[in-house]
């Protein structure tokens, strides 16, 4: 069985991926990184996910912390766009918080980069179609996830190539910055609700393809 291709993001209540001035070295530029921890809150609060990245102990477990353990444990190859690792380039630390291989869409030709955990990235110059068949291959009988930023999945989405939109609604406003659903070409593809779990921190919304 093929694996599946899926998202797995947190969003703004208005819609943002990401605040405006994320890109920016320095976290108080524009307030990005008080915006982006309180959209991210709820992940910091779960248990596996503490331990998955060594922030310490402690932690809830429940319904959210057993999403957040099937995410990981379903994912067995990642793709992210430029920008995105450049920005996590910096600030993961050396073991990467994936643990598989993961797929950076970019122009750099680069050897590929492995760090302790587990986690090699690999740069593919030639299309979001190329960086998808390696991941597939690299999965095996585990699903591949488009990590992003939005520029990515949007593109995932216009090759029809996404089964499933899993969507942590945290209950900040942006304002500014960018947004999920854009460049998006006509007919979309087409999605139905397949679940919700409400947490203390953000609604967590199951979509998958019709």
């Amino acid at each position: 069985m093929m694996s599946k291709v899926f998202v797995n993001i947190g969003l703004s209540l208005d819609g943002y991926m990401a605040p405006e001035g994320m890109t920016m070295g320095d976290p108080e530029f524009k307030n990005w990184g008080a915006k982006w921890g309180a959209m991210m809150a709820w992940i910091l609060k779960q248990q596996y996910f503490r331990e998955s990245l060594k922030i310490g102990p402690g932690g809830e477990t429940g319904p959210v912390n057993d999403l957040v353990r099937s995410t990981f444990e379903r994912t067995g190859a990642n793709i992210m766009g430029k920008r995105m690792f450049e920005q996590g380039e910096t600030a993961w630390p050396e073991e990467a918080p994936f643990h598989t291989p993961v797929y950076v869409l970019t122009h750099e030709e680069r050897d590929p980069w492995g760090r302790p955990g587990g986690t090699t990235f690999h740069f593919i110059n030639d299309g979001p179609e190329r960086a998808l068949a390696f991941a597939r291959k690299a999965a095996g009988d585990r699903d591949v996830r488009i990590s992003g930023g939005a520029d990515v999945i949007q593109q995932y989405l216009n090759l029809d190539a996404i089964d499933e939109v899993e969507v942590a609604l945290a209950p900040v406003l942006f304002g500014s910055g960018r947004r999920l659903f854009e460049n998006l070409q006509e007919p979309g593809p087409r999605f139905r609700i397949d679940s919700v779990l409400h947490g203390s921190a953000a609604t967590h919304l199951r979509y998958v393809r019709k």
